[in-house]
């Protein structure tokens, strides 16, 4: 589907919108983005797909994160454009893979609020598609950019050791 933006800002007639084709979720899609529009404008507000959290906007909080052709990203410092041709996940993606990650985040309570909780998924996916094996400093270095304003740190870990020795179990 391709979807056209009507031109609402004096600066569109300057900078015209781009023409952006990926693959979001398995899905493709082809979608005009004015230049300066980050990937995560895009997601939330032209695609609805809400479940990428804007926490920051500057690239320091790590609720943004999304993979692109399968890593880990902030969602809020990539423009939109940089996404043409690429192939990108969101958590929605994520929740629909039903991954063991999700499940043990529940069973150990790895989140509070759960603002941070899509970023934090997002991140242990791309390490654990990386190296399903990760130790526990791997995994502690892997999220250490993404924060968790509840503390829900260790509980973050130990659902991460939970999935990964699931993971390890199933292997067997």
């Amino acid at each position: 589907m391709h979807v056209v933006p009507k031109i609402t800002d004096p600066e569109e007639a300057v900078n015209p919108p781009h023409r952006v084709q990926c693959v979001i979720n398995g899905q493709p899609h082809d979608v005009s983005v004015i230049p300066r529009r980050t990937l995560l404008q895009l997601l939330r507000d032209d695609l609805h797909l809400t479940g990428t959290k804007e926490g920051c906007g500057i690239g320091t909080c790590g609720a943004c994160t999304v993979l692109v052709d399968g890593r880990a990203v902030l969602s809020c410092m990539l423009l939109a454009v940089q996404a043409d041709g690429r192939t990108v996940e969101t958590i929605e993606g994520a929740a629909r893979d039903l991954d063991p990650l999700l499940d043990a985040f529940l069973h150990h309570d790895g989140f509070q609020c759960g603002f941070c909780t899509p970023g934090q998924v997002m991140t242990l996916r791309a390490l654990f598609r990386r190296d399903p094996h990760a130790s526990a400093e791997e995994i502690q270095r892997a999220v250490e950019g993404n924060i968790c304003r509840c503390g829900a740190y260790l509980r973050i870990r130990t659902a991460a050791l939970a999935a990964r020795d699931a993971r390890a179990q199933s292997e067997r």
